[in-house]
């Protein structure tokens, strides 16, 4: 009973657990090509070396079912944790010549909805090397006291470079070090390590006035140059010294031209001379030629620093700056302070009042000021006092004083700025003074205190100032989360107290603020109002399209949710079926206080004819929404199995091939069962395509259903098109490409054999040939007659064993570089080792994650009899590898020995050696295994009948 139960349980298919194949995803990164890197031990999977200006191409290998979404991130930089999004969402990752900036970690997420997503990570390393820098610095020093002086100079190497540099200084041709000549010196500064060298040549010579070459390298790592720069050392090596035409400061009128002149008085070699302004690029039309700027018809905007440099790489470069200041003046304000001694905000008699006047000028300190009163010249008195630079205004402002307001004092005072003797026209500006002067109060219009507004609309925001004069009104936000107007700016000034808005977002809702500006007015505390901004749009709905599945028969409810909008309510609602209006459905009582924020409809059962496109119009006056509901009962599509190990199957014998197309069926109790599937089989480029119907049985949720594509024509690739179908009929069609391909498989048939290559390191190399270039003069007795397929054609690789080889003389064929993506791998070849001379057969791998190391994984010497046989190697690889055949020559001629059909695949190897002598027919079409339930159900009941 114990035997018989465990028998059972042994015999029940795995994908009938749980889940089924269904599994989470499981991530790998692979590179292209080889990393280039300074030592072998740096290679690693997850740090990837390259130069910069190549392509970057990462792979991120996912196995899992359904098939992962691959989404590519990468953090800013090596010395930073934040995400920049590449905005890369498939599985492999390109930058075309990839920058130094683009170096850091690269992530590959990647998930199916099974389980939690996987991540992977690998860090780019760019490697460059720029151009070399060197300086040049002198010292003079009094020794014993002035007797003499020594002179000490400094070359200065400096180069950004990824790995650091090596520096080698050279005097003439001669390598420099400190062994060689006691008065040279080379050293690192402070701070700067592995980017700066410098050569200290101490109490000057004459041998050292001579020509001095730095050269850096990053010992040709990425294939990068050495690079190299030269100076020539006389004993009249100076830095540059300059000096100006014009003053440093130097104030013109607008209109004119000005010319600016940087002389050189002094630097050997000659220095290089440079004009640069500041803040931004040189005026429109400006001319930099040498030494000297030109500008014409400068106008104020070209006010600014105008730096002139010079540059020798001798010494510090040197710099002379010209601040030039165009004449110009605007925004002419006024201010009306009451007396601040007694606090008070109002005119009156008695009290003390002071006017101010301010322009906005360039140079602001050559601005002059007059004042007038009834057109007429103000005269100063005792009670009549004029001002400059009242340290409670801003710097050049121009008060008037007016002591013990009198009534003879009231009239119209204006202020006149101006530049004496320019030809820039004056500003001024006017104030009244009179009773009927007073500060300003300011309120919203009624019914303005809150504008309602539709989004995309003009708005206009409105705030009534009263009082004379009238100053500007202010506006700010008074939200915090969002300080700013939108225009942009913290504050925003309107001379009629209207904020204008075009076309308002929803954003923009919110509390306003207007306030009186403490200019052209009373300079008092300002006066203030707020105004509500609320801004309408139409509803935003949840889902806004919704593919709804169920069998036929069974009730289906459809709801469509109010997220947000302005106004929070559904006014309407209004379904549709295929564009017919329906009737409304019978409304469900909600409570007094509750206002409904969905709507639905209750299909009682779904049919052939109710199924179709639902549309629920949502609207709450502003605006409406729609909801989409797809209501059918046709099967989901399928969802083809992507890790189906080592699918194409083909031989040398046959120009076909054949595919292990597997799939499961998704959310197949959704629906009614699938009877069947329609297979589409076409050959890409051409029209036909090959239609086969497949019958199945009850299919499970995560159920491994399976079908062998045959006669597939080599090397074409194919479209499949798969449509599971029900009583309702077609379901969704699902789609993929399959290719042919050989990279897991070499038939040496091509001239470049796969990408192999032979070892530079052996005695000589193997040979490709077949039976139509052999060599007639052959030896007899050894090597193969034909390749495995045995047609004349086919090509296989061999050694050559005859003069000149000699015993132990070695030949070794090199695979390229793998990316190891699975734990374990199968290396299976056909050899042939005919001959009394034979050697050794060795196979090796060479792992490339700890230097190349090379670990012999399978051995085998002496005559096995004319025919091709086949062996199984197992590799575990732990990171990039290669395999390598090493054909060992014996103590003859008759020793040659042959390898054809090199296959690598993942996972582990047979266990039943495949009889080498025979052809393998591929099996042909036939209906897809679903599970081993029809295979352990008559079983199960023949041991109960054995127990009974």
């Amino acid at each position: 009973m114990e035997v018989t139960c465990l028998l059972l349980l042994a015999l029940i298919p795995f994908h009938c657990r749980g889940q089924g194949v269904y599994a989470p995803a499981q991530a790998q990164i692979a590179h292209a090509g080889q990393a280039c890197v300074v030592k072998e031990d740096n290679i690693s999977e997850r740090v990837y070396t390259i130069r910069e200006g190549d392509t970057l191409m990462l792979q991120c290998l996912v196995t899992g079912h359904p098939r992962p979404q691959v989404r590519w991130t990468k953090t800013a930089g090596s010395a930073s944790d934040k995400f920049q999004e590449t905005s890369v969402f498939n599985e492999t990752l390109r930058i075309e010549r990839i920058a130094r900036t683009q170096g850091g970690r690269y992530y590959c997420k990647a998930e199916n909805g099974v389980g939690v997503p996987a991540i992977k990570s690998i860090r780019v390393d760019v490697q460059y090397l720029d151009e070399p820098v060197l300086t040049v610095h002198q010292t003079v020093s009094d020794v014993r006291g002035n007797f003499y002086q020594e002179k000490t100079v400094f070359l200065r190497c400096t180069v950004n470079s990824n790995p650091p540099a090596r520096f080698i200084w050279k005097r003439g041709s001669d390598t420099l070090s400190h062994s060689q000549d006691n008065g040279v010196d080379i050293y690192e500064p402070l701070y700067t390590q592995g980017e700066t060298k410098v050569l200290k040549l101490k109490n000057l010579r004459p041998q050292d006035y001579a020509s001095y070459t730095c050269q850096v390298s990053v010992r040709n790592v990425c294939g990068i140059p050495d690079k190299a720069i030269t100076f020539r050392l006389t004993n009249t090596t100076a830095p540059p010294a300059l000096k100006l035409s014009v003053n440093e400061t130097l104030v013109v009128n607008p209109g004119e031209n000005v010319t600016v002149q940087c002389l050189l008085t002094g630097g050997d070699p000659l220095p290089q001379l440079q004009w640069s302004h500041g803040p931004g690029l040189l005026p429109l039309g400006a001319l930099a030629q040498g030494g000297t700027l030109s500008i014409p018809s400068v106008q104020a905007r070209d006010s600014g620093y105008y730096n002139c440099t010079a540059i020798n790489n001798v010494g510090n470069p040197a710099k002379k700056t010209v601040n030039l200041l165009v004449r110009s003046m605007k925004n002419a304000t006024f201010q009306i302070t009451p007396d601040v001694i007694k606090e008070s905000e109002n005119i009156q008699l008695g009290q003390d009042l002071k006017l101010s006047c301010h322009v906005d000028a360039v140079p602001q300190e050559k601005v002059t000021y007059q004042w007038f009163k009834n057109g007429k010249p103000a005269r100063m008195s005792k009670r009549l006092l004029v001002t400059r630079n009242d340290p409670e205004l801003p710097a050049v402002t121009s008060s008037l004083e007016l002591i013990d307001l009198h009534f003879s004092d009231y009239g119209t005072y204006l202020c006149m700025a101006s530049f004496p003797g320019a030809p820039v026209p004056d500003l001024s500006v006017e104030v009244n003074i009179s009773s009927e002067t007073v500060p300003p109060t300011i309120s919203v219009p009624k019914g303005r205190a809150v504008v309602t507004v539709r989004e995309g609309a003009p708005a206009e925001l409105q705030c009534e100032v009263r009082g004379k004069p009238r100053p500007p009104v202010l506006w700010s936000r008074v939200d915090k989360e969002a300080a700013l107007l939108p225009s942009g700016l913290p504050l925003e000034e309107t001379p009629d107290g209207k904020l204008r808005l075009e076309r308002v977002s929803r954003d923009m809702s919110g509390t306003y603020r207007c306030q009186t500006a403490r200019y052209n007015g009373f300079n008092v505390r300002p006066r203030e109002a707020q105004v509500q901004l609320n801004v309408q749009f139409p509803p935003e709905v949840e889902p806004s399209s919704q593919d709804v599945r169920q069998a036929l028969g069974r009730p289906v409810l459809l709801r469509c949710t109010l997220l947000r909008g302005n106004p929070q309510r559904i006014a309407s609602a209004v379904w549709r079926f295929r564009g017919q209006l329906l009737p409304p459905p019978p409304v469900v009582p909600a409570a007094a206080a509750e206002t409904p924020d969905h709507a639905e409809l209750r299909l009682d059962a779904v049919t052939r004819d109710s199924s179709g496109s639902y549309e629920c119009s949502v609207s709450n006056d502003v605006g409406s929404a729609v909801c989409l509901f797809q209501v059918s009962a046709k099967a989901y599509s399928p969802e083809f199995y992507f890790d189906t190990p080592n699918p194409t199957r083909s031989h040398k014998l046959s120009k076909n091939y054949s595919y292990v197309l597997q799939w499961t069926q998704r959310e197949p109790d959704a629906v009614d069962p699938v009877l069947n599937y329609r297979l589409s089989v076409r050959q890409l480029n051409q029209h036909n395509a090959m239609v086969k119907a497949i019958p199945v049985r009850r299919v499970e949720k995560g159920q491994l259903l399976e079908y062998i594509l045959t006669d597939l024509r080599v090397p074409h690739s194919y479209e499949i098109r798969l449509t599971p179908y029900t009583t309702y009929g077609a379901g969704d069609m699902a789609s993929r490409i399959i290719h042919y391909t050989e990279h897991n498989t070499c038939h040496f048939e091509d001239e470049k054999i796969c990408g192999y290559t032979q070892d530079v390191t052996d005695n000589f190399d193997w040979t490709r040939q077949n039976a139509l270039t052999q060599n007639p003069k052959r030896s007899p007795n050894t090597g193969p007659p034909t390749d495995i397929s045995g047609t004349p054609e086919g090509y296989y690789m061999f050694i050559e064993t005859s003069r000149p080889r000699e015993l132990g003389d070695r030949a070794r064929l090199v695979s390229p570089l793998y990316n190891a993506s699975a734990k374990f791998y199968c290396v299976s070849f056909f050899y042939h080792m005919y001959g009394k001379h034979i050697g050794s057969l060795n196979l090796l791998v060479r792992s490339r994650n700890k230097g190349a190391l090379d670990m012999h994984a399978w051995s085998l010497s002496g005559n096995k009899g004319n025919v091709w046989q086949q062996a199984h190697v197992p590799i575990s690889p732990s990171g990039p590898f290669q395999i390598i055949f090493e054909g060992v020559r014996g103590s003859g001629y008759l020793g040659d020995i042959a390898i054809d059909d090199v296959t690598l695949k993942k996972g582990e190897c047979p266990r039943k050696q495949m009889d080498p002598n025979k052809v393998v027919v591929m099996p042909g079409s036939r209906a897809p295994r679903q599970s081993s339930l029809q295979l352990w159900g008559p079983m199960a009941i023949f041991l109960l009948a054995l127990q009974r």
